[in-house]
């Protein structure tokens, strides 16, 4: 019973997307010691900015028209999409940058609706698949903060995930995650830590709800 995680912080280390993610993939194992794990770091191994042009081209014309720029685009979104489908549960660990969705997500978005098996007229991809994504900001955007309505990110995330490819979705968010690091928050240290564990027993709570589930 295969579980595809995606990560898309441009850290490899001390990511706290990563770490939330981790939490919920640790739950998983410990449910599915067995199983395998398809991973897949966007933000290290960085998917080609021009590859979604060369895909929608590519997929516009007969497969012996392509050029090799085209060819190598639609394999490549052929084969995003088939790390989805394998997958009978998957956990993305995706962070807020610059107020909206990073480039990397974008593209690897893109590059799969750019596939006729997710695109226009086509089944919701993911129909009824458990997901969890695991979302982190630095600062904080709830109601009634200075940044209420800055987070272009979330939003996005569940309209691609959950309404047009229809996955079963669950979201845990981390907030404050700049607290210790950007001096000007130093007076929410208090308040970072409490979101802070909160996380992370909504990470724990989803791992073994996502475990079961697929199960």
């Amino acid at each position: 019973m295969p579980l595809f995680r995606l990560d898309a912080s441009i850290r490899a280390e001390g990511s706290a997307s990563r770490e939330i993610a981790d939490v919920v993939e640790a739950e998983w194992v410990a449910a599915h010691p067995h199983d395998t794990i398809e991973r897949r770091h966007i933000g290290v191994d960085v998917l080609g900015a021009d590859m979604w042009a060369q895909a929608v081209a590519g997929n516009r014309v007969a497969a012996d028209a392509r050029s090799p720029e085209q060819q190598a685009a639609v394999a490549l979104a052929a084969a995003l999409v088939d790390e989805l489908l394998a997958a009978d549960a998957i956990v993305l660990a995706v962070p807020l940058y610059n107020f909206g969705v990073s480039q990397h997500v974008k593209t690897w978005m893109d590059l799969i609706i750019a596939d006729p098996r997710a695109g226009a007229g086509a089944a919701p991809l993911l129909a009824g698949k458990p997901v969890v994504l695991c979302t982190v900001r630095g600062g904080a955007y709830g109601a009634g903060t200075p940044r209420e309505g800055w987070d272009h990110s979330t939003g996005y995330l569940r309209r691609i995930l959950e309404d047009v490819w229809g996955a079963d979705l669950t979201v845990v968010e981390r907030e404050f995650t700049l607290v210790g690091v950007n001096p000007a928050l130093n007076e929410f240290a208090e308040l970072a830590d409490d979101l802070y564990q909160g996380a992370l027993e909504s990470a724990r709570d989803a791992g073994k709800e996502l475990a079961a589930r697929a199960a």
